[in-house]
């Protein structure tokens, strides 16, 4: 132990009065310490099943981002053109380079044109997909070549096209998905909830300061394409 961190330790017990610990309650803590217990997970980040996808929905929509749901991995171009048509947005998209949405049938909606890569200065419609989803409506995004981060932050409209089992439910469950994806462990992992808000200035909230100012999500209740 460092000469520094046993005064702050020798500090703290002097302030409490206690003197030091016995070989038999240091060896208690030390277990307790090294023990792998489970968190606590609260009631809504323990459902499971079709409760679970509905729960997500309800607080997904709660923070501000809206949910379609459709049937099919192939219906999602039609609901990504469909949510840009209903909002009088630009139809020029930013894809993820990522396999699962260039498998995805894009053509097939003459409305919509497409590019991947890292989001540019002007676009203004990025599509990514999600490592994971948690139990407040929220996006869990892992960097790394088919995922840029600056999809995540520079357009204003955010559309993640997720499966639905993607939603995992409890925080705790979104790093087992992030150490399960392949690959090294990812540089940035962002959590999103919403679109960007603050209230920094005068508790005035504001829409978009820092990132997008919509967000919306495809949820794709079946895995056939």
């Amino acid at each position: 132990m460092s000469t520094a961190r046993e005064q702050i330790l020798g500090n703290l017990r002097k302030a409490l009065g206690r003197g030091h610990l016995s070989p038999d309650r240091e060896a208690q803590l030390d277990a307790r310490l090294s023990a792998s217990g489970g968190a606590v997970i609260p009631a809504r980040g323990r459902v499971e099943g079709q409760a679970r996808i509905t729960a997500f929905c309800d607080e997904a929509a709660r923070v501000g981002t809206t949910v379609a749901r459709v049937p099919s991995s192939a219906a999602a171009p039609a609901a990504v053109a469909d949510y840009l048509a209903e909002h009088d947005l630009a139809a020029d998209i930013r894809l993820a380079p990522d396999p699962f949405l260039a498998d995805l049938p894009w053509s097939e909606q003459a409305a919509l044109s497409t590019s991947a890569g890292p989001a540019r200065p002007t676009d203004t419609v990025s599509v990514t997909t999600a490592t994971a989803a948690a139990e407040t409506g929220t996006l869990v995004l892992a960097s790394g070549p088919e995922s840029p981060t600056t999809l995540n932050f520079l357009p204003d409209t955010h559309i993640a096209v997720l499966l639905a089992e993607t939603i995992v439910g409890a925080y705790e469950a979104t790093w087992s998905a992030v150490r399960a994806a392949d690959g090294p462990l990812p540089r940035v992992v962002n959590w999103i909830t919403g679109p960007s808000r603050t209230a920094d200035i005068e508790q005035t909230l504001l829409i978009g300061i820092h990132g997008p100012r919509r967000q919306h999500i495809v949820l794709i209740d079946g895995q056939d394409t």
